[in-house]
């Protein structure tokens, strides 16, 4: 289902509806800040495996996951305090950090180095999702795997995906998606993907 929501100022009522469709073990795709995303609540395990088919990607791909602030990325990662200083400086915004994953992070989440990947989005759907919802959603381009393009048209989006329960429209997505960023045991960091957020204000 396509449903038009105010990307500055989303209806409540519209926010309420995507998160039932969450806790009954829906997936959503929602506007992430960067590329349209594919959502699902991180602790369903179900919900998780059918953004796997719907993707039709692998089990050995961990998917990232949006949080509402840094106090709830604390929660699933380990943060040192030079990550944390970076973060703090970054979030919210089109950035995903790559942390020392928690007992909290289910394993469908986590990659055999034992990481996640967490992002503090920016886009007032998302984080009005993310606070209604109470608990992260996950966060992967609103594609299949072997796709060779991003879709950022919702209705395009609507009209491929007919497994998804609903289809946020907030307008055009991005083409970008997030700079991946990780934190080295050295201290120092690395950055795996150049995406939407810049590169340069990163040291």
């Amino acid at each position: 289902m396509l449903l038009p929501i105010n990307p500055d100022h989303p209806e409540p009522r519209k926010i309420r509806k995507a998160v039932d469709a969450l806790i009954k073990g829906g997936v959503i795709a929602y506007p992430t800040g960067t590329i349209l995303g594919f959502g699902a609540d991180v602790h369903n395990k179900k919900a998780v495996e059918k953004v796997y088919q719907i993707k039709g990607a692998k089990k050995d791909k961990p998917f990232s996951f949006l949080c509402p602030d840094l106090s709830e990325i604390s929660r699933y990662a380990r943060v040192t305090d030079t990550a944390y200083r970076l973060m703090r400086r970054l979030v919210p915004g089109p950035y995903t950090f790559i942390l020392e994953a928690t007992k909290e992070v289910p394993r469908l989440c986590m990659s055999k180095r034992k990481t996640v990947g967490i992002r503090v989005p920016e886009h007032p759907v998302a984080l009005a999702i993310l606070q209604e919802l109470g608990r992260p959603i996950i966060s992967t381009s609103a594609k299949r795997d072997d796709d060779e393009w991003t879709m950022n048209d919702p209705d395009e989006v609507a009209a491929r995906f007919k497994q998804l329960d609903i289809v946020m429209d907030a307008g055009m997505g991005g083409l970008s998606p997030s700079t991946v960023i990780a934190f080295c045991d050295d201290g120092e960091i690395e950055v795996i993907r150049e995406g939407a957020g810049p590169i340069d204000n990163l040291y």
